[in-house]
């Protein structure tokens, strides 16, 4: 077995790579490692799953085998993944398990695994996880019985509860902001539409009438087309655009032009520095964010950490140095102070307050960051490390970044799963960054070709 554990936990098509009996040994292997951390009680689990068919199917995978493992579990049903890991901490459990596979078509389910407090399980727990996993330890360990056998409940008003924390994190109501929100048909269906309402928005909600088979499809925060045309047919402020499981939230203006998670990090950057909550005026950002995001701050005098691509490393950079707000160009934001892991709804939430609070329209506020036109290519290689390492392609690269100067940047990062090099290039005008991207491209294809 190769790295069970991704970025962002286990992913696979369900029922083929992501099988019950998988999902069935990744929660008997989690309970008992979680066991042999803290054996003074039963551990409890908090399971939760966005609303793919498949995810019937593993959730009583999970959890006949948390139960079987003599692990108490609450099961809270279809609800977005940061509020499995809000109602984690707030039911001071030791696991949870959200079954999705966020922004992936339908076929593709996934399980995340959340520590106690509500935050993403840290790398050595994982490879305890797997390690069991590899070596059939899960048949070994003796089964409880009798009382021994973990106990099963339902939570019926775990949204509720995940809500009212919600409206609760913002100083301003919405009161007079009509905003179209597209729900995925995800797990952000329910929730959003409720929490946009009970701080004071209008909602026209559209793609929230999941039917275990459409999350994703031609709609949420990756195909924003039907979001754009609604805002503008019916004359809303903005729209908000959540994934399947509603840890991201992209937006459009009245005019339905795009505003990324860069600009929308912007937008709350300068929020929080005006309200005194932006932690050594810094906020942190993977690599792929867009220069302009960096120049925006840079002219507001605020920090910009990077960080290497992926939602966990910005999570690691906000825990370790004591940050109050980070994200990903893809509208993933995370803000500790509310929430452990990236939460749409709460961002949505924190987006639109700003506006009421300024009186400012999305636009406007959006227009801090001047994005910079960005070309990315990837290149298929034969091997990612001479693809992207070769004397040549480092010679192409230094002499780019010179040519480009201050107007922009040259990123060169293998894949860290595909047999790919990708070329990300920003500059001044598009013509520049396609003709320099390319440049270096041939060099990559030269260095490492894909049929070698």
């Amino acid at each position: 077995m190769g790295r069970l554990f991704g970025t962002d936990g286990v992913r696979g098509r369900a029922n083929v790579d992501l099988t019950p009996e998988l999902a069935m040994a990744v929660a008997v292997a989690a309970a008992h490692t979680l066991a042999e951390t803290d054996r003074s009680h039963p551990p409890l689990a908090v399971v939760g799953r966005d609303t793919r068919a498949s995810g019937e199917m593993l959730e009583a995978a999970v959890v006949a085998g948390l139960a079987s493992a003599g692990a108490n579990v609450i099961r809270v049903g279809v609800l977005p993944t940061p509020a499995v890991a809000f109602l984690v901490a707030e039911a001071k459990a030791d696991l949870g398990v959200m079954l999705s596979a966020s922004h992936n078509p339908m076929p593709d389910n996934g399980i995340k695994l959340f520590a106690a407090g509500g935050h993403k399980l840290p790398d050595e727990i994982e490879l305890k996880i797997e390690a069991a996993i590899e070596a059939n330890a899960t048949t070994a360990w003796s089964r409880p019985v009798g009382a021994g056998v973990g106990r099963v409940h339902d939570l019926l008003d775990g949204a509720d509860h995940y809500v009212q924390h919600l409206t609760g994190t913002i100083g301003h109501r919405l009161d007079g902001l009509k905003v179209v929100v597209d729900c995925a048909n995800g797990a952000a269906a329910e929730v959003a539409p409720v929490a946009y309402r009970e701080a004071g928005a209008e909602v026209i909600a559209i793609h929230a009438e999941p039917d275990g088979l459409n999350i994703n499809d031609d709609c949420g925060s990756n195909h924003i087309d039907g979001l754009r045309a609604a805002v503008v047919e019916h004359g809303a402020h903005l729209g908000l655009a959540h994934d399947g499981d509603a840890d991201r939230c992209v937006a459009v203006t009245a005019d339905g032009d795009e505003v990324d998670g860069d600009q929308i990090m912007a937008i709350l950057a300068l929020a929080m520095r005006d309200a005194g909550t932006l932690a050594g005026d810094t906020l942190v950002a993977t690599v792929m964010s867009n220069l302009g995001l960096r120049l925006a701050m840079s002219a507001e005098g605020i920090r910009l950490v990077e960080t290497k691509v992926g939602d966990r490393y910005v999570l690691e950079e906000l825990r370790a140095s004591g940050l109050a707000l980070g994200g990903e160009q893809s509208g993933h934001i995370v803000m500790p102070a509310h929430a452990t892991t990236g939460d749409g709804v709460l961002t949505g939430l924190h987006l639109m307050a700003r506006m009421a609070q300024t009186g400012r329209s999305l636009a406007e506020l959006a227009s801090v960051v001047t994005k910079l036109p960005q070309v990315l290519i990837n290149v298929p290689v034969a091997d990612r490390t001479v693809g992207a390492g070769a004397p040549a392609v480092l010679a192409a690269v230094e002499a780019a970044e010179a040519e480009l100067g201050e107007t922009g940047r040259v990123l060169l990062r293998p894949s860290g799963t595909e047999p790919l090099v990708r070329v990300m290039v920003e500059a001044a005008t598009g013509q520049t960054a396609q003709a320099v991207a390319e440049r270096i491209a041939t060099e990559v294809r030269t260095a490492s070709p894909a049929g070698s």
